[in-house]
């Protein structure tokens, strides 16, 4: 037999439960990588990111040969007066995006804007193309196919 006023044990219960859930759905949200979209324009690449509730402060952005990684580790805010009941949040989140072979890999050339809609561009320059000219021979040549 449990002592004490009724609804308390039910009361301590919910609330352990709650506070098991939250934190096992912010664990899956921080195991599950953030989705990126990937944009082509003329001059450069758009890699775009959710980021929510998230301040520049708290971003890092990455770009190299294995494309556009992303890890944001935000927090919670305190709320006076509030007691968080199930925090289901993930608090460390991560992405990652390739990029197209033509992208500028350049240390430096890539820049990063966090938006107040909660999104993260990433902009990547494309590589200058370079023009050859191909020269025809003046006969034709025969080539021989194995």
């Amino acid at each position: 037999m449990i002592d004490g006023p009724p609804g308390r044990f039910g009361d301590a219960l919910g609330k352990a439960v709650l506070k098991r859930v939250g934190r096992l759905a912010s664990q899956f949200q921080e195991q599950t990588p953030l989705g990126a979209d990937v944009l082509e324009g003329d001059e450069e690449y758009l890699v775009v990111f959710d980021a929510p509730g998230v301040e520049a402060r708290d971003v890092d952005v990455t770009v190299d040969e294995d494309g556009v990684r992303v890890r944001i580790d935000r927090f919670r805010d305190f709320h006076e007066g509030f007691e968080t009941v199930m925090a289901g949040r993930g608090l460390s989140l991560h992405g990652h995006a390739d990029l197209p072979g033509d992208a500028d890999l350049e240390e430096g050339e890539a820049r990063a804007e966090l938006n107040a809609d909660g999104t993260l561009f990433v902009f990547v320059p494309k590589a200058e193309r370079v023009s050859v000219e191909v020269e025809a021979p003046s006969e034709a040549e025969d080539v021989d196919v194995a």
